[in-house]
């Protein structure tokens, strides 16, 4: 079906197994996952099983044991590293001991080091999203897995999740619609998520200070690596296909898939990727982070011979003294670097240069891409119905301080391309750009692989339907979760409709490295002169680069 480009805007974003444990059999009970495929939950049984002998699962290093929970086996905090702290801070991640017996896993592992304080004021956002965080620790190498079957000789498409928050917050669970039960049920599918190390613990560049930390600067990525050659050895024991490994994650869990997707060590490791509303074409320049590193020393108060005292410091302490150091080193700069401790090109992890080009393909994983942004990413009016009745001339305002003379020429491209969009939309458009994740497909290209575009425009009916098609919004239709997601969806029938067709789309990609065979409209490949990209929406449909004209407008 074609839409009109004056009725896109309008139609975009109008939202509203048995087991042989002791004779037991596996609990249908009502959910997502089952509610799609039978309408109705007539078999109310018991949901949860734990006990002796239930849900017990071999990896390398010893016996693990979770639960059944609506007939999926969940095991939650697996450890793949050892603990990171003292000697083992700023090193690549080192084994588990190997260990006797049978380990619980049955809660989420350490969240990694960050910053906790304050994070959830009494206030709508809070309200909305909820976030889920735990104990935070040096000791957070952990992951968990949703399976249908375990050591049942079946080799399911096996995804695994990274979580958002830049590379500096979050953790494998933070929002309940990271939860793997839906999709893996529905899908018949294993669903893992990870924690690794994130900002100056896990990205601090101390390669100027001596070899022993040549690897520092990238230790967080080592650990998703890591993570991956978990899954390599030991998720056939979980029902899952070491050979059939998609990766996906969201905001810098997005970039964090287009990183791996660039490094040489994860070369069979993955098969296919999907990075949605965050994607990254280029790692930092050691040049500046090495710098960083050595600002990190001084502000520390201790000699270059003293490197190792770093080690010591207490990880919150460490967190302050590294943000600290950054921002003097980067005002001496004059930089403009805006992303601080994150991975870095440094030639042998991850390539200098541009990801995906001729000449840093060789070494590197070439995989199908799936990628995804949100009408609204940045939108400041969820909470706030202040901004509701803005003009055109309020926008021009709003962007001049980032976009200076070329504001009006902006607003007014955008104005054209999307005629019906009231003036508050087409400022959270401009703020919310493609030009980032265009830049992202057309690098990919380079690499001959299959590339697809999605844009999701659905909008939630809440908050006076301010909320728009924000970020983080579409993950719990990608995982059957927008009725456990509810304060982003509002839950019922509506979302779900279209969290089934996303959800058959990416298990698709999962099985075939191609999202065409549900009930989405045809899905074209992404191609730079076309720009073919799937609006996900309540009509869901494809246009060709429909936004081209305006974000010319940011991109020179």
């Amino acid at each position: 079906m074609k839409i009109s480009r004056r009725s896109f805007l309008s139609s975009a974003g109008a939202g509203t197994v048995s087991l042989s444990l002791g004779g037991l059999m596996s609990a249908t009970s009502c959910n997502q996952a089952t509610e799609s495929k039978n309408n109705s939950c007539e078999n109310d049984s018991q949901a949860l099983f734990i006990g002796d002998y239930i849900a017990i699962a071999q990896t390398q290093y010893g016996k693990v044991q979770g639960y059944i929970m609506n007939g999926v086996y969940t095991f939650l905090g697996i450890r793949y590293g050892a603990d990171t702290s003292g000697k083992n801070r700023f090193m690549p991640p080192q084994k588990p001991e190997p260990w006797e017996g049978i380990q619980p896993a049955v809660f989420y592992g350490n969240t990694a080091p960050q910053r906790m304080e304050n994070r959830f004021p009494n206030n709508y956002g809070t309200f909305v999203d909820h976030w889920n965080y735990y104990d935070v620790s040096e000791d957070c190498l952990f992951l968990n897995v949703w399976t249908p079957g375990v050591a049942d000789g079946k080799k399911r498409p096996v995804l695994v999740w990274m979580h958002g928050g830049g590379f500096t917050n979050g953790n494998a669970i933070e929002q309940d619609g990271y939860h793997g039960e839906n999709l893996s049920k529905y899908g018949d599918v294993v669903f893992c998520s990870l924690n690794h190390r994130l900002g100056p613990i896990g990205y601090s560049d101390l390669s100027a200070l001596g070899d022993k930390y040549k690897d520092s600067g990238n230790v967080g990525m080592l650990d998703i690596i890591a993570a991956l050659e978990w899954v390599q050895h030991n998720i056939a024991n979980f029902g899952g296909d070491p050979s059939n490994v998609t990766i996906m994650g969201q905001s810098g869990g997005g970039s964090k898939v287009c990183t791996v997707a660039a490094m040489p060590a994860a070369k069979n490791l993955i098969h296919k990727a999907v990075p949605l509303s965050g994607s990254t074409v280029e790692a930092s320049n050691q040049e500046i982070t090495r710098q960083i590193g050595t600002y990190i020393l001084k502000e520390a108060g201790l000699s270059p011979g003293q490197a190792d005292k770093l080690q010591e410091i207490p990880w919150r302490e460490y967190i302050d003294i590294a943000d600290r150091a950054c921002t003097k080193c980067l005002n001496d700069l004059g930089s403009n670097l805006r992303r601080t401790f994150g991975p870095v090109a440094d030639g042998i992890h991850i390539p200098k240069g541009t990801f995906y080009s001729s000449a840093n393909s060789a070494n590197s994983p070439q995989v199908p891409m799936l990628l995804c942004t949100t009408f609204h990413e940045w939108n400041p009016t969820r909470g706030d119905g202040s901004f509701e009745n803005m003009t055109l001339a309020d926008v021009v305002e709003k962007i001049k301080p980032q976009q200076g003379e070329k504001a009006q020429a902006i607003v007014d491209a955008y104005a054209k391309s999307f005629p019906d969009a009231r003036p508050v939309d087409l400022w959270v458009m401009i703020l919310s750009s493609r030009v980032q994740v265009v830049k992202t497909a057309n690098a990919k290209l380079e690499q001959n692989q299959p590339v697809y575009m999605a844009w999701f425009g659905w909008c939630p009916p809440l908050f006076n339907n301010r909320m728009r098609a924000f970020h983080c919004l579409d993950i719990c239709f990608w995982f059957r979760n927008t009725d456990r997601m509810v304060t982003h969806t509002g839950g019922g029938s509506t979302p779900r409709k279209l969290a089934n067709k996303m959800s058959d789309a990416l298990l698709s990609f999962m099985r075939t490295g191609n999202p065409n065979g549900s009930e989405l409209p045809q899905w074209p490949e992404y191609t730079k002169e076309k720009g073919e990209v799937m609006i996900l929406d309540n009509q869901c449909f494809v246009e060709n680069d429909p936004d081209r004209e305006a974000r010319k407008t940011l991109e020179s």
